[in-house]
């Protein structure tokens, strides 16, 4: 009897801590795919990113370059892409990278010096 609570509650928890999350994550991902439309950019299951041109039904016609176009049905959507982020936010990305990129150049150079004076510490070159 005792063995037979114990088998119902192992079950249990593993209905509770395995299937049940999984269902929901199936859930949320077909919920993602039935509502791309037009204009949404995706990426397929075969790893190619591109733009939802049509959509009747089941069907799509993806746009993956400039004037090349695909057929393909919603199963071959692997994900729905957020939007782009504006241009203004890439723009001071730009910036703040060539900043980052100054800060460690003089941290190179500072280290490569603190190197050498430890090399010599007579101070001879």
């Amino acid at each position: 009897m005792g063995f037979l609570i114990v088998m119902i509650l192992l079950l249990v928890v593993m209905y509770v801590l395995m299937i049940r999350p999984q269902r929901q994550r199936q859930r949320e991902q077909q919920l993602m795919i039935d509502s791309a439309s037009v204009g949404d950019d995706i990426l397929t299951s075969g790893g190619i990113y591109g733009t939802i041109t049509q959509a009747e039904g089941d069907d799509l016609v993806v746009e993956i370059a400039e004037g090349i176009s695909v057929h393909m049905t919603r199963r071959g959507i692997a994900a729905v892409l957020p939007p782009d982020e504006p241009e203004e936010a890439e723009e001071a990305d730009d910036t703040s990278s060539a900043d980052d990129e100054a800060a460690v150049t003089d941290e190179q150079e500072a280290v490569a010096a603190a190197g050498e004076a430890e090399a010599d510490p007579a101070g001879r070159s």
